[in-house]
């Protein structure tokens, strides 16, 4: 057993003593966590990532970069080292050299910066060549189905199965460790590209003739398809041939990097091989604005790869086009603190360092934000979560309808203060065991879902997790609609604009006493509900559009929007129409009603986690905690828990105001344990609070943009 350090030992004791009054928070600058424990596994990441433009190299000062993480309190940075161009003096005739760039900067970053504790992860980009590297080598590069190539300006996209992602980029990046003592590696971009994400242009399959020989093999034949068609059985093989080759690159990746230093972490978009999943908060490039990214993007992940650690980025910038104008600083810190209350560090992406930066204004926020979690470091990072319900995600990058039917529930349980979790529908099998043990599973419109997926689906409904499925869910499963809920699917892409549903049964449906018909749009299907249990709201007909005179004639047709199948141990609603869709676009209280009722219909314990009479605007996260310090390292029972509120009520819908302070918040909160004590992170006092009955009861007098309320064990 290896001795702790006196000062650690007494920094450890001080801080399990202490009451709040002697500031209980643990600096972070004195932690010495264990020496086996690689770097970032205490999951305490404060990044800072400057997107270096090359003409940016030349004038990058260490120092200066230096104080300026230090004035945030970061703890990583993230800084460009290879790829697309080297911001290091490279011996490499293949790799193209940033002609502004200084031969010691990056060495002198990263000695400076180990002084003074902050690690260095290095960014590499491997999707595009310089115009140099491609004349010599065109066979590297992408080319479309209409024999385009993708450029950007003298930048051209490469083939992921040609020799330079094949074999140069391993070269690339063993040369940056050999010279470099650094900390982590990111991938910026990884895996196919098929489209200019930087002129939004859809260019296609990629059609490379080493694609073309690496899928022939693969397939055992099979020639590469030209359209993106999931009801193409070829392009279903493709699908698994990208997940495949990209699998195998990464793990030739992480072979090589932790053969010369398993304490080199790996960072990407992706999770196989890789010890820091990165995600990104962007702006939205439509209406409406979703102001849940960070919180969504987060809870997705460490929900669905708990193995792993996550780092949320905050992207300064507004567009790809607009890179020098950032998102409004009130949206940053709501991305920032939705980060911490969901379990991620923090990390923000600028474009370049801080010195001489185009637009200033979220600085201070971003300085606020950083400050907050290092000063109360201890009490983030080591989570788990109280929720009961998991909505399943369509993807870790959802689009399209699918995205906004999946919002659309997510907005309805926000509102509604109802915790849940997030699990990315590939992940299903393998969170198998933690599936089951929640009471209640949402599926957006979930589709495609794998063998082992719906059986994991199954059995959760056989041993006790009710269901929820909505719109087009598992139509490409017809025999497990049937089993499961009872439906068969007569019409699945019915429009429903002009139809009305029916609340009749006022048993069910409580919060509509006063409403007889519910108007829709979108998307309505038509089901065979005679296999379910119960059926509920009747689907009137469109009747006759027209003037006053003449309108009417909205009878029944016979079709049920909701069905109950019941089963041994649980229950399972389907509700064959765009849901969450139309609530995401329109917003209209009834339709989240209907979501709301239905879940009291089958697991009225939902809304009893917690009870307030906080604003629908007010993000309410409920975690269990344990002290994220190095004597807990192996410590699996909670020391509290912590509510964390963010408050969104400066969010106009497209437009990001300075919140209003909201006043006098009660709250009463499941806990199992009576808190030895309850305190406010945002004024560092305690809370007068009671306790009875499995429920702690307190009052929030004023709550700003953010606080977390600590509930001690």
């Amino acid at each position: 057993m290896k001795k702790i350090p006196l000062l650690s030992l007494l920094c450890i004791l001080l801080f399990s003593c202490a009451g709040f009054a002697q500031k209980t928070v643990l600096p972070s600058t004195v932690v010495k966590w264990p020496d086996h424990l690689p770097w970032w596994e205490p999951n305490n990441l404060r990044v800072i990532q400057t997107n270096l433009p090359a003409y940016e190299a030349a004038t990058l000062n260490p120092d200066s970069l230096l104080q300026d993480l230090l004035d945030c309190s970061a703890n990583t940075l993230l800084i460009n080292a290879g790829g697309i161009m080297a911001f290091y003096p490279t011996q490499l005739d293949f790799h193209y050299t940033n002609p502004y760039m200084k031969p010691n900067t990056l060495g002198e970053v990263i000695r400076k910066c180990h002084q003074h504790g902050i690690r260095v992860i290095v960014r590499f980009d491997f999707s595009r060549v310089h115009e140099s590297i491609f004349k010599a080598h065109p066979d590297w590069c992408y080319i479309s189905p209409k024999g385009e190539r993708i450029i950007n300006t003298d930048m051209y996209v490469v083939s992921i199965n040609a020799p330079y992602v094949q074999d140069r980029a391993f070269k690339i990046i063993a040369e940056v460790i050999d010279q470099f003592p650094i900390d982590g590696i990111f991938l910026n971009m990884p895996g196919y590209q098929v489209r200019n994400p930087y002129e939004n242009v859809y260019h296609g399959i990629d059609q490379n003739e080493y694609d073309k020989k690496a899928f022939a093999q693969f397939s055992n034949g099979l020639t590469l398809p030209t359209v993106e068609d999931k009801a193409d059985p070829v392009f279903q093989k493709y699908l698994a041939f990208k997940k495949a080759t990209v699998e195998d690159w990464s793990k030739r990746l992480h072979e090589l990097v932790k053969s010369k230093n398993s304490q080199i972490a790996i960072c990407t978009y992706m999770d196989k091989y890789v010890d820091i999943i990165r995600h990104e908060s962007q702006s939205n490039t439509s209406l409406p604005y979703w102001p849940y990214t960070a919180s969504d993007n987060v809870a997705n992940a460490v929900n669905s790869f708990p193995d792993h650690v996550i780092s949320n980025a905050s992207i300064q910038q507004i567009s790809f086009q607009s890179r020098y104008n950032a998102v409004e600083p009130e949206e940053v810190g709501i991305r920032l603190y939705e980060n911490i209350a969901n379990g991620s560090g923090l990390d923000i992406s600028l474009m370049g360092d801080m010195r001489g930066y185009e637009d200033e204004r979220n600085f201070a926020v971003v300085k606020k934000l950083y400050a907050h979690h290092k000063k109360y470091e201890p009490y983030f990072g080591k989570y788990r979560s109280v929720a009961q319900i998991a909505v399943v995600a369509p993807g870790a990058w959802p689009s399209g309808e699918p995205m906004q039917e999946y919002r659309g529930i997510q907005l309805m349980l926000k509102e509604a203060h109802i915790p849940f979790d997030i699990i990315e529908d590939a992940q299903l099998a393998n969170r198998a065991e933690k599936v089951k043990s929640y009471k209640l599973l949402i599926l957006p419109e979930i589709t495609y879902l794998s063998t082992d997926a719906i059986r994991t689906l199954k059995e959760a409904s056989q041993q006790g997790t009710s269901l929820i499925a909505t719109n087009r869910s598992l139509f490409d499963s017809p025999e497990t609609l049937q089993e499961l809920f009872g439906a068969k699917i007569i019409n699945k892409d019915h429009d429903g604009a002009g139809f009305y549903l029916n609340p009749e049964n006022k048993t069910v449906f409580k919060r509509f006493a006063k409403q007889k018909m519910l108007f829709w749009k979108f998307n309505l299907g038509l089901y065979d509900l005679k296999g379910a249990d119960q059926r509920f709201l009747p689907i009137l007909a469109k009747g006759r559009p027209g003037p006053p005179e003449i309108i009417g004639g909205h009878d029944p047709t016979g079709y049920f929007a909701m069905g109950v199948k019941n089963h041994p141990k649980s229950k399972a609603v389907i509700l064959p129409v765009n849901l969450g869709r139309l609530y995401y676009m329109h917003g209209y209280e009834q339709h989240k009603n209907l979501l709301l009722d239905a879940i009291d219909h089958i697991f009225p314990a939902a809304t009893g986690l917690i009870k307030t009479n906080a604003p629908a605007r007010v993000e309410v996260i409920v975690q269990e905690y344990t002290r994220n310090v190095p004597a807990n390292v192996n410590k699996k029972t909670a020391d509290g828990q912590i509510l964390h509120l963010v408050n969104l009520t400066g969010f106009s819908g497209n437009t990001y105001f300075e919140p209003l302070p909201v006043y006098d918040l009660t709250f009463r909160v499941k806990s199992p344990f009576k808190p030895s004590k309850v305190f406010s992170m945002a004024t560092e006092k305690p809370i007068p609070f009671t306790w009875k009955d499995g429920f702690v009861e307190f009052r929030v007098g004023k709550l700003g943009a953010f606080d977390g309320v600590v509930m001690d064990r």
